[in-house]
């Protein structure tokens, strides 16, 4: 009996030693060492797998996963988690996705009203123009703004793009004035409906999924958006959007999101790649976007759209009392300052 309650003692500690010597190694969420592997689940609301967005996530799928030699995996969904930003947005506050895009104008809904600074027509003048603003110090500070007003939920890893936004409708634009009257598809509320308004455009609401049928059945007159987008819907083939006026309103910016809290339980190590990753898609949407705006406009012409240029100056003229407006309104007239200096 002695020994074999001498064995059992012996096994016992033997197990205790085993268990402490691991415990001397890196935790999982530690601030340091591999930490084990860990899934990412990335997601945008664009359905076609040509979309640039499907480009960007793809990247930084790859990037990750390579530079982390598999421990970290990414599951890309184009889609599949929901079409709609609230559903995105909702499913990362939750936990069920962990990267995804969303638009100024949703980020604005959620009480972070600076971001519409990055919304507001005539904003921009140039993609050379809208990389120096996001890339710079101005970015950096709405990062900081989008991280803190909600409360870590929403960390920015990098701007990506969804081109720049020209009307198409019913009738060329030849002048300002020929857009009065027109019901226009574009947000029914806030700063940017207020600038169509002040054009003299009536802002209607119409679902992207049913703009199509809404141009061909002249539920609205016209709409807004850049070639990639309106033209992979065949929107210019219809009776009210076979008229393309290159009005350069907004060089749109989207924001690639992760959940802060969750992005601060990785490991340095798994930090710095997801960072690493993140650049790397935000390179390969932009490219993208760019190729598909030619691409795009191309096909457009080729199917009998057509497409003129225009005075933007009137245009321009409506638009800024209302950039400085919301400027003041939410206290970043140095942004403002700042952002048109940089022209």
């Amino acid at each position: 009996m002695k020994k074999i309650v001498s064995v059992l003692l012996v096994m016992v500690m033997t197990s205790v030693f085993a268990l402490t010597g691991c415990g001397n190694g890196k935790e999982a969420g530690s601030k340091s060492g591999d930490g084990g592997k860990i899934k990412i689940v990335a997601a945008h609301n664009q359905t076609s797998p040509k979309n640039p967005y499907q480009k960007g996530m793809l990247k930084f799928k790859d990037v990750a996963e390579k530079q982390s030699n598999g421990n970290i995996e990414v599951e890309v969904h184009a889609g599949t988690l929901g079409t709609s930003e609230s559903e995105l947005v909702q499913k990362l506050k939750l936990g069920s996705a962990d990267v995804v895009l969303v638009s100024p104008g949703f980020m604005a809904k959620t009480g972070i009203d600076e971001i519409q600074m990055f919304a507001l027509p005539y904003m921009f003048d140039s993609y050379d123009h809208w990389e120096k603003v996001v890339d710079g110090e101005v970015g950096d500070r709405m990062a900081d703004i989008i991280n803190k007003k909600s409360n870590n939920t929403f960390k920015l890893l990098g701007y990506w793009s969804a081109g720049v936004r020209h009307y198409y409708g019913k009738k060329p634009l030849h002048s300002i004035d020929d857009i009065k009257g027109m019901k226009f598809r574009t947000q029914t509320s806030g700063p940017v409906s207020e600038y169509w308004k002040k054009t003299g455009a009536v802002p209607t609401s119409v679902a992207w999924g049913e703009l199509y049928q809404g141009l061909q059945q002249g539920v609205v007159d016209a709409a807004e958006n850049s070639y990639p987008y309106f033209v992979q819907q065949n929107h210019h083939k219809t009776e009210n959007g076979q008229y393309i006026t290159e009005t350069a309103h907004d060089y749109t910016t989207r924001f690639l999101l992760i959940n802060g809290k969750k992005f601060d339980s990785y490991t340095d190590k798994q930090k710095k790649t997801i960072m690493e990753a993140a650049e790397a898609s935000v390179k390969a949407e932009r490219k993208a976007l760019h190729n598909q705006e030619e691409k795009y406009k191309k096909k457009a012409i080729e199917d009998g759209a057509e497409v003129n240029q225009i005075n933007r100056q009137p245009f321009i003229d409506v638009a800024k009392p209302i950039q400085d407006k919301i400027a003041k309104k939410v206290g970043l007239e140095d942004v403002l300052k700042k952002i048109r200096d940089m022209k």
